[in-house]
């Protein structure tokens, strides 16, 4: 049988196609190496030295490991690395069950549903400093509006951000009224994906809501979950701007997360060679649990 020959003009096109595609992306690949890369290699390099950023005309001195293994006995590293898991857990938690519950009560393409959603996303559109400054203001033990209209009911004035026992609960709520309206729109994304003819056959065949919802509704967007969760949960454990403008990690440690304290380790206490061992142990324990998550993603999805 005679060997099928090859066009020239569609190899030529392919290779041209090829040429074209790299580039596009060979720009991409140059910026990203830059911003990202080499940051990280520095950091990488920089862990493996001690460098004290306000001494003058410091040389970087090598110390090995030694920065990874001060983390085993850093006692303020324990605390804020349970503090940024709690923050995270509860309040990526709260997003999702307040989130999704808005997005079934609003996911319709009447006006009043879009007017309330475009309200529900103001929250999300704000700085975070702008956030930070305004909740602060807000929970002013003395001042605050929050405690004035407390009063009306006998509630005496309450220490929100000056107690360690209020102070977490409020920058997890603050958290939660900020990015709830972003797993609002992702959740609505995703029920109206679900085929209407799905849930009246359900109807039809005398199934409840919460059997529909259960069965039908939670099974068929779990892989978009998956991913809103993944989103959440590690920007929650990225949180600064809005946690230091409201108690900067007060009081005390009692609010004090990773990022917060990664950065007084550089730009307060000036150990860069320490805060930058931080850094790549935050970023290898972000990328497990990102792996992690889609690899549950790719779990469900198969299932569905």
């Amino acid at each position: 049988m005679a060997k099928k020959k090859s066009n020239p003009s569609a190899v030529r096109k392919s290779k041209s196609d090829k040429v074209a595609s790299w580039l596009f992306v060979t720009p991409t690949m140059i910026f990203l190496g830059i911003t990202a890369l080499l940051p990280l290699l520095y950091s990488v390099y920089l862990s493996f030295f001690r460098l004290k950023l306000n001494l003058p005309n410091a040389v970087p001195e090598f110390t090995g490991l030694s920065n990874y293994i001060k983390m085993l006995t850093d006692e303020t590293l324990r605390i804020s690395t349970t503090n940024t898991l709690l923050f995270a857990v509860v309040s990526v938690a709260l997003e999702v069950v307040v989130g999704l519950m808005v997005a079934m009560a609003f996911c319709s393409d009447k006006m009043w549903a879009r007017c309330a959603t475009s309200v529900f996303l103001i929250p999300t559109i704000m700085a975070p400093v702008a956030i930070g400054t305004l909740w602060r203001m807000m929970l002013d033990a003395t001042t605050g509006i929050i405690n004035y209209f407390l009063s009306f009911f006998g509630v005496p004035s309450i220490t929100w951000l000056s107690s360690p026992k209020t102070a977490m609960i409020s920058v997890i709520l603050v958290n939660v009224w900020q990015l709830a309206p972003w797993v609002t729109i992702i959740c609505a994304a995703g029920l109206k994906s679900i085929s209407p003819d799905m849930l009246e056959a359900a109807c039809v065949d005398g199934a409840s809501n919460g059997t529909i919802f259960r069965r039908i509704v939670l099974p068929m967007i779990a892989p978009l979950l998956t991913i809103v969760v993944m989103l959440r949960f590690v920007d929650a454990f990225k949180v600064f701007d809005t946690v230091y403008v409201m108690t900067n990690g007060g009081p005390g440690t009692a609010t004090e997360m990773l990022p917060n304290y990664i950065y007084k380790q550089g730009l307060r206490f000036f150990d860069a060679g320490y805060s930058a061992a931080l850094a790549i142990a935050f970023v290898l324990v972000m990328t497990v649990v990102t792996v992690g998550f889609l690899k549950l993603r790719d779990r469900l999805e198969a299932e569905i």
